[in-house]
């Protein structure tokens, strides 16, 4: 009962924010995402009768406290559908760096809930995953069936899960991160979320950027897609910082690569726009004909930067690949 996955972590591109329910982590609305890669996370999980204990290990470090009660949401569940009450071991590595808004969490779930699955012999599909996944993190829930997903919001796991949006797009995608290290506190946002006076006014309109990013999607409309996605970054973020603890996640790096992208639309005319998640990192997203011209321009912000494409679904791995 040992099995290793790999997941890619996600892109906020209508993002959620707060949870109705959060021991099951039950989003208020529904949310749309893409895979990053070749950034991702492996994952190698071992179910071990002999052992009373629990152990994970993310980056070579144990883990406590909250990030442990995390984890133990996730694996609690395999063990109920399983019927077994073995004790797990989970060793995860992440390739990129983690906590500065590049969805580590996302990924880190999703392939721990693949990992999971795979070693319990559980025979699930990657939406049915996807409610495992679900319950360290939402965002998870798309990181398994990967690319363009779509995570419904419901009251249980047949109608709270995860599925993939075909489009063309993705093979033109590309996302230049540029890297803004700067502590967040993404959990407790989600907590305050109804509490901001701005958050019905963010519910009101979420449903119609839902329907526009699914056509938009569908009809591999670049342009209507992305800046859908960018008007939705600043959605959120007046949420967030209009929250009891006013949370403002943004530096001046932030603002600077915001300021390049916009100036390369209209000077340029070069199809980009930004996105931002709970977090400082930008994702800018333009076309593969254009990737070079904005990482140049992004990297002139003095930030550090990578070009990502479109990534595929959690999958399983060879024994090979294990971590322990």
């Amino acid at each position: 009962m040992k099995a290793t996955a790999k997941a890619h972590p996600i892109q906020g591109l209508v993002k959620y924010h707060g949870m109705r329910d959060e021991e099951l982590r039950l989003p208020y609305h529904d949310s749309i995402s893409v895979c990053t890669a070749p950034s991702h996370t492996t994952t190698t999980v071992e179910f071990r009768p002999d052992s009373e204990e629990d152990t994970y290990v993310i980056g070579g470090e144990e883990v406590t406290g909250r990030g442990a009660e995390r984890i133990d949401a996730v694996v609690d569940h395999v063990r109920t559908l399983a019927d077994t009450d073995d004790a797990v071991r989970l060793e995860s590595e992440n390739s990129f760096p983690s906590n500065i808004g590049f969805g580590s969490s996302s990924s880190g779930f999703a392939a721990a809930a693949m990992a999971l699955a795979e070693a319990a012999d559980l025979g699930m599909t990657r939406p049915e995953i996807s409610t495992i996944a679900r319950r360290g993190s939402s965002s998870a829930a798309r990181a398994v069936t990967g690319a363009f997903s779509h995570l419904y919001s419901g009251m249980n796991d047949e109608d709270c899960r995860s599925e993939r949006i075909e489009s063309e797009l993705e093979d033109d995608l590309r996302i230049v991160a540029a890297h803004v290290p700067a502590y967040k506190e993404t959990e407790q946002a989600h907590e305050e979320a109804a509490a901001s006076h701005m958050f019905q006014a963010r519910m009101a309109h979420v449903h119609h950027q839902l329907d526009e990013m699914r056509d938009a999607l569908r009809a591999a409309d670049f342009d209507r897609a992305f800046e859908l996605a960018e008007h939705d970054t600043l959605s959120l973020t007046a949420t967030t910082m209009t929250g009891p603890s006013g949370w403002v996640y943004w530096q001046p790096k932030t603002i600077a690569v915001f300021n390049a992208v916009r100036e390369l639309r209209s000077e340029e005319e070069i199809p980009v726009y930004f996105s931002a998640d709970t977090g400082a990192s930008v994702y800018v997203n333009t076309t593969a004909e254009h990737a070079d011209r904005v990482e140049e321009a992004v990297a002139g912000c003095d930030v550090d930067t990578d070009v990502w494409e479109v990534g595929g679904p959690a999958e399983v791995l060879d024994e090979s690949e294990a971590l322990f």
